[in-house]
């Protein structure tokens, strides 16, 4: 699977320079990203009661989301620093503009490939930080954190894969990480921001 549903663009390296220098703003936009994650599985098992495979194995991960909420707060707490305000998301924003609501069955494919998406960016973020940080702490804490957005991001992935046939997620999919693609490079790079 990892072969077929590659991201398109990789993100500068720069990025994970910025962020090391904006610290305190980078694992307060993390606390968010967290939270909104676990807010999102909530809202898709809200929306989809009856879908009983995305119902138990999204509920995991909501409990999983909100327990790296609370560890990006008390990374926070160890260093001095406080949560700060939550600020518009323009990335996740742009791609949720791509769901197609309200059309029977597409809806529902467009919200598993966007979260999978979201899941895959910030393993690959997660990796840079985890590699390029000074901070050996913060490289093993960023490291945990890669590999659990690979298995969110797999998990969404198979889901998918579980609801629609797969030329269609595969079709479905080139277009969101094409959209994905021109959304970065349209985007300001900053280090203040994990997207």
């Amino acid at each position: 699977m990892r072969g077929m549903f590659r991201l398109k663009l990789a993100t500068d390296p720069r990025w994970a320079d910025l962020a090391a220098c904006s610290l305190e703003e980078i694992l307060s936009d993390h606390a968010y990203c967290e939270q909104k994650a676990a807010s999102s599985c909530i809202s898709l098992i809200q929306r989809y009661p009856e879908k009983q495979e995305l119902v138990e194995a999204l509920a995991p991960v909501v409990t999983e989301e909100w327990e790296h909420f609370r560890m990006v707060l008390e990374e926070q707490k160890k260093r001095g620093y406080r949560l700060g305000p939550q600020r518009r998301d323009a990335y996740v924003n742009r791609l949720r503009s791509q769901i197609r609501k309200g059309q029977a069955g597409r809806q529902l494919l467009d919200e598993l490939l966007v979260c999978a998406l979201i899941e895959a960016r910030s393993c690959e973020r997660f990796r840079l930080l985890s590699e390029k940080l000074q901070d050996p702490h913060l490289r093993r804490f960023y490291r945990q954190f890669m590999k659990s957005e690979a298995g969110h991001y797999t998990l969404f992935m198979k889901l998918a894969l579980n609801y629609f046939p797969e030329s269609e997620v595969r079709s479905r999919w080139k277009e969101m990480v094409l959209f994905e693609q021109d959304l970065l490079n349209s985007l300001e790079l900053r280090g203040d921001r994990m997207h």
